[in-house]
């Protein structure tokens, strides 16, 4: 590539064999994310379509579903492409892009758990109160608090480096993530302040919010009767295991940025064709085997395509 060509394009250097192996990964992570949309788009679309699951929880979910299409859809198709292109590029704006995508869904998805987690200490912990807290209107504040926040707050880096000279153009990852600081000529220490104050607010305070509920939940749940036992159990317990699988996605990336030079290029690949396929893939499982209401549905569904 010529030397205008490389002030604009990266080159995404984390694939392995991929000459080699590049129809059989296109053919996996197509069947992949064929399915994450099915399963995701179901889902959401009984929602939608049945009154019943016009509550607070269930939309939370919609909103949370939504939320891991939306992350799909920002790294599958480029990568797909990859698959079967001869060089694996990206052009430096497109990268800064996805980087700001990725971040923001991230956050929003961390925010909607803490939503959820908060509707149903409500639910659990103020019964009696919960159709005057949980409203309409209190519903609508939560879902744009949990989008709008985290915009804000990740364009403002990626607004700031769109200038930014690049003194390497080989990222060692299959998409864009904070691995693109490592191209830059000069690291900015203010930025470096600014994204530790961003993990803080939209990584450790949720996440802090979130144990704080559950526990609350758990205490009030063993002091009352069998029936609110049962009721914490299936309500929380999805939502415990979409938090979990939410930590390892957050986990994954810090540490693989973190440990850049010393983590093997193929368990890298791997783990990360993993990660950003398991956490989409199996949301809407979890809701649709373990959310009775929605179970309920989707046999339904089921039993009448058949």
């Amino acid at each position: 590539m010529n030397a205008d060509l490389n002030m604009t394009y990266v080159t995404l250097g984390g694939h392995v064999e991929i000459h080699r192996y590049r129809y059989l990964y296109f053919v996996i992570m197509l069947t992949a994310y064929i399915l994450l949309i099915c399963f995701n788009v179901s889902i959401i679309c009984l929602i939608v379509i049945h009154k019943n699951l016009h509550e607070p929880m269930y939309i939370f979910i919609a909103a949370l579903l939504l939320n891991s299409l939306l992350f799909s859809t920002n790294i599958h198709p480029k990568l797909l492409i990859d698959f079967l292109s001869d060089k694996q590029i990206v052009s430096y704006q497109a990268c800064l892009f996805q980087v700001f995508m990725f971040y923001f869904l991230s956050s929003s998805e961390l925010l909607l758990l803490s939503a959820m987690a908060y509707d149903r200490y409500v639910s659990i912990c103020k019964p009696l109160q919960y159709p005057a807290i949980m409203t309409t209107t209190t519903v609508s504040l939560l879902l744009c608090f949990a989008w709008l926040v985290p915009a804000c707050y990740v364009v403002v880096p990626i607004a700031l480096n769109i200038n930014s000279k690049l003194c390497s153009f080989t990222l060692k990852g299959i998409f864009c993530n904070n691995l693109l600081n490592k191209l830059f000529c000069v690291t900015s220490n203010e930025l470096s302040i600014y994204g530790v104050i961003v993990l803080l607010n939209l990584g450790l305070l949720p996440m802090l919010f979130i144990l704080f509920t559950y526990t609350k939940i758990i205490i009030i749940a063993f002091q009352s009767c069998g029936d609110v036992r049962r009721k914490a159990v299936q309500t929380c317990l999805p939502h415990l295991l979409v938090l979990i699988n939410y930590s390892v996605l957050i986990t994954y990336d810090v540490v693989i940025v973190k440990l850049e030079s010393d983590f093997p290029k193929t368990a890298g690949f791997v783990m990360t064709l993993q990660i950003i396929t398991y956490n989409p893939l199996c949301n809407p499982i979890i809701y649709g085997l373990k959310m009775k209401e929605i179970s309920k549905h989707l046999k339904r569904l089921l039993r009448h395509m058949k």
